[in-house]
């Protein structure tokens, strides 16, 4: 009898591994390892069912799972559009939600509906290009920042900004508000292509029973 290769997952660092590992738990697997806050290991395994576990910074995730150094990945969806890899998204998980929105001071609303060219600030430049060149066809001067994006239209950098948002509380205090949504986000699970076709069976199992959990805590 053949043996099992193992199967690897990359998991986005921080919150969103925690909370996919307790989902992963609800379908029977666990890694210990990797909730030991002490361990200075990059790979935890589960010898049992054949599972490899690392931890990566979001962006690298869609990378490591293109290139096969993963065969599962989960991400957020903000980074899969940023990132434009050559991966299936195969399941939402439902947490992590939030909205890529264009934001601004309420007078740049005006700014949008005129298609006026703009600078626009954001860490997602793909997913801003993307909607300002292809949905609202407008042209726009795209300004990549990687630290407090709402600083920009405050010091006059920008017009508006492209980013995520969850409550919208720091929009308010800094007197900035939605202005148009881009698109929902949340956590995905994403597969690599060669890994989906090998690995069929098992990978289908897997997200057929995390489908079945969270249909059931819906």
């Amino acid at each position: 009898m053949e043996e099992k290769r193992y199967l690897t997952f990359a998991l986005g660092k921080g919150r969103l591994a925690k909370k996919t590992l307790q989902l992963f738990e609800k379908i029977g697997i666990t890694c210990e390892e990797i909730n030991d806050p002490a361990t200075r290991k990059l790979i935890f395994v589960n010898e049992e069912l054949k599972l490899k576990f690392f931890l990566a910074k979001g962006p690298d995730v869609p990378t490591y799972v293109e290139y096969g150094a993963a065969d599962i990945g989960v991400v957020g969806k903000d980074t899969i559009l940023e990132e434009g890899r050559n991966i299936y998204e195969v399941l939402d998980l439902g947490f992590g939600k939030c909205r890529m929105c264009i934001c601004g001071p309420e007078s740049a609303r005006e700014l949008l509906q005129h298609h006026e060219q703009i600078r626009v600030a954001t860490k997602y430049p793909h997913i801003a290009k993307d909607y300002f060149y292809n949905k609202k066809h407008q042209t726009v001067e795209l300004i990549k920042l990687n630290g407090s994006i709402e600083l920009a239209p405050i010091v006059g950098l920008s017009e508006v900004i492209c980013d995520i948002v969850e409550t919208g509380t720091t929009l308010k205090e800094n007197g900035l508000t939605v202005l148009e949504e881009v698109c929902p986000l949340s956590a995905r699970v994403v597969v690599n292509q060669v890994s989906m076709k090998m690995e069929n069976e098992r990978i289908t199992k897997l997200i057929t029973d995390l489908k079945r959990v969270i249909e059931s805590e819906r």
